[in-house]
């Protein structure tokens, strides 16, 4: 699995409150979407994970937020793998419009089965530096 992966986006006006700025549970969908594209970026489909059996579901996700993020604007979204080992997966995530940081988040991922029993996650996905 690659460690970090990043992208662009552009913020879409629907994201954003009647001020323009991005409403804050916008991000938690940016952190997916960098999940994802993260994965993507080394040929895995998510899709084809969880056909697998493996649900990757979020146990945790905190977010800072540093400035905002408004209408018009293009986000780089950056996510690096910090451990994935067992049946956790651990990111960390900078979001920046420019050189401005916009956000950090860090997200904590869990490998379940379809009756939610926690397994391990796939090996390939592995990453584990301790």
């Amino acid at each position: 699995m690659p460690r970090e992966h990043e992208f662009d986006l552009p913020v879409r006006y629907y994201e954003t409150d009647a001020q323009g700025i991005v409403h804050h549970s916008n991000y938690l969908r940016y952190m997916e979407l960098a999940r994802v594209e993260l994965l993507k970026s080394t040929g895995y489909d998510y899709a084809k994970i969880e056909e697998a059996g493996v649900l990757l579901v979020v146990a945790k996700a905190t977010v800072s937020y540093k400035s905002p993020a408004r209408y018009g604007d293009t986000l780089r979204i950056w996510i690096r793998t910090e451990r994935a080992f067992g049946a956790r997966i651990d990111h960390r995530y900078v979001i920046k419009v420019g050189e401005r940081l916009v956000a950090e988040a860090e997200t904590t991922i869990a490998s379940i089965d379809r009756e939610g029993r926690v397994q391990r996650i796939p090996r390939e996905l592995e990453i584990d530096d301790q």
